[in-house]
């Protein structure tokens, strides 16, 4: 009976988590053919049983290792973000349910889907997310290091320059008073700061080597503003960008489009979303920033269209402007796989 129930199987949810699973499965007409809790070494095993079928997961730790996996063993696999879940949760949220949920979003024809990350991707976005970390890390400490200098009336510069160009002499000052314990301490601190400082170094430089071998990498890297760091982020997080529609669903995918709020005919544009990569949006934000410091001697295009947006409007909306507009421009070039032309004209 069993075999027939798993023969009818047309779309599976599964609640992913450490050691066990939740899996519901439903035929054609939508009826629950398979319901159960399965332990992570079997889970493979489970899969194996089915039909060619869609297989559904959230997009969490383990989901792209999992599609991998499954897609091997010829199923459709679909990856999607919890909000488009979270709509077909019946009743109390349990593993079961989740798994239902999921089931369910995964054959809505509205329910947008994750692209399935390569092992060589992750990589690289692993290498993004441990560098991201030694940078919090660094600021948490410098923060720190502030404060506790303040307890003795030692005020330092704002910024992490100052701050490490200042540090060593005042460590080093016998007249200002702070206690040999305090002294010994901060130094301990400023010690690690510097640590970091050369592990970081070291990712960038990981980072750079990675942008150089990358093809798509070193045609975005063309586009003002982009660098080794955005454009590393956005081949190792874009499979494919004609799974895009158009540059404005891609910018929209960053989170760097405003907000909507219309009602009655009447259209509202608000701040940007702030939705989805914050970590390739923060880069662009980062990068126009530095385009429009360096822009006042320039007659190029992009740049005489960025110094009459921040007269008109300011440097905020400007850099936001035109991390937008490089945000278009990199769905462009990945998606016609063209190189960036300077004062192109469509």
């Amino acid at each position: 009976m069993r075999r027939v129930h798993m023969s009818l199987i047309k779309a599976v949810g599964i609640d992913l988590a450490k050691l066990v699973f939740s899996i519901h499965g439903v035929d054609a007409h939508d009826k629950c053919k398979l319901r159960k809790t399965i332990k992570r070494n079997n889970l493979l095993a489970e899969i194996t049983k089915l039909p060619p079928c869609i297989i559904a997961m959230e997009a969490c730790s383990g989901a792209h290792y999992w599609a991998r996996e499954f897609t091997k063993l010829g199923h459709d696999v679909r990856i999607m973000a919890s909000k488009f879940v979270i709509p077909y949760r019946q009743n109390e949220k349990n593993d079961a349910n989740d798994a239902e949920a999921i089931c369910e979003a995964a054959t809505r024809p509205k329910t947008r889907f994750v692209s399935i990350k390569s092992e060589e991707q992750q990589a690289v976005l692993c290498l993004h997310r441990i560098r991201q970390g030694a940078i919090k890390d660094r600021t948490a400490r410098i923060n720190r290091l502030r404060g506790l200098l303040s307890e003795f009336g030692i005020i330092m510069p704002k910024g992490r320059y100052p701050l490490q160009k200042n540090i060593g002499g005042i460590l080093e000052d016998a007249e200002n008073n702070l206690p040999f314990l305090a002294r010994e301490l901060l130094n301990d601190l400023w010690q690690s700061i510097k640590a970091l400082n050369e592990e970081i170094l070291k990712y960038d430089r990981k980072l750079y080597a990675l942008a150089n071998q990358m093809k798509a990498a070193k045609r975005l890297m063309s586009i003002p503003g982009i660098g080794e760091i955005t454009a590393t982020a956005v081949v190792a997080t874009v499979n494919d960008a004609k799974h895009f529609e158009t540059s404005r669903s891609f910018a929209a995918w960053i989170g760097l489009v405003p907000r909507q709020y219309s009602t009655g005919g009447v259209v509202r544009l608000g701040r940007i979303s702030k939705r989805g990569e914050k970590h390739i949006r923060t880069s662009l934000i980062h990068g126009a920033r530095a385009v429009i410091a360096n822009c006042k001697n320039k007659t190029d295009r992009t740049s005489m269209w960025v110094k009459d947006l921040v007269e008109r409007r300011g440097f905020k909306r400007a850099t936001v402007a035109l991390a937008a507009k490089n945000a278009r421009l990199i769905w462009a070039l990945l998606h016609s796989e063209k190189e960036y032309q300077v004062d192109y004209v469509k």
